[in-house]
């Protein structure tokens, strides 16, 4: 486990104690009765970064007529946007949200977030329908999200143990070896600082404090940090 600087740390609102993103972005490419439906996926942390996948996509392929899009944001996935981009009404955007938001990623959940999807559809010559196209936008985006490797985030609390300099080499060691992942080490002149990753609850907390008491048989402080997502 590790701490990353994507996403945002949670801000208090946040409920979630974890969700799944893509990991890098993908390229999907579908052909149904002569139109190419092209997907890209790209993880992302706000709107304005979206749109912009959604506009370089757009530049990148100009010859095409439709560039249709969704996208979830946010812990709690409480951002949700999708566009038809001139396809008829409901036949693609909709679509491609429920493939991000129906999507299963691990035991069951359904917790994908804070990722773009982007069709583009060049016409092959053949009507399919307003259920070919919804079927086809669905498709499109479940097919590049099964080729996507995910990734999943874990809502920690920074656990700050305060030891003093006597004790640093010894703590540290010990600490390490717990199963909690040390976030970082902070020193000054008259201790050390160990920083753990916690799972942000009020009974995991309290339970990590207990087992790193027992562990240094009482020789440290505890302090409580920020929040932040550890993959």
């Amino acid at each position: 486990m590790r701490v990353t600087h994507f996403p945002a740390p949670p801000s208090p609102e946040v409920r979630a104690l974890r969700f799944t993103s893509i990991a890098e972005p993908v390229e999907h490419r579908l052909e149904i009765q002569r139109s190419v439906f092209l997907t890209r996926l790209v993880p992302v942390a706000s709107e304005e970064a979206a749109r912009e996948v959604i506009e370089a996509q757009r530049r990148a392929h100009h010859d095409a007529r439709h560039h249709c899009s969704a996208f979830v944001l946010g812990a709690d996935r409480e951002t949700q946007r999708s566009s038809d981009d001139g396809e008829p009404s409901g036949t693609a955007g909709v679509p491609m949200m429920q493939a991000l938001l129906q999507r299963e990623t691990a035991d069951g959940r359904r917790d994908l977030s804070d990722v773009v999807a982007v069709t583009t559809r060049w016409f092959g010559g053949i009507l399919l329908g307003a259920g070919g196209l919804v079927r086809a936008y669905s498709d499109s985006v479940s097919q590049a999200v099964s080729a996507a490797a995910l990734r999943t985030f874990e809502r920690v609390r920074e656990l700050i143990v305060v030891l003093p300099m006597s004790e640093a080499g010894r703590g540290e060691n010990v600490l390490r070896h717990l199963d909690h992942p040390v976030l970082r080490t902070d020193y000054t002149p008259t201790s050390v600082q160990v920083v753990l990753g916690v799972e942000d609850t009020e009974t995991a907390l309290a339970a990590a404090r207990k087992r790193v008491e027992a562990a240094l048989q009482g020789a440290a402080g505890f302090r409580l940090g920020e929040a932040a997502w550890s993959a």
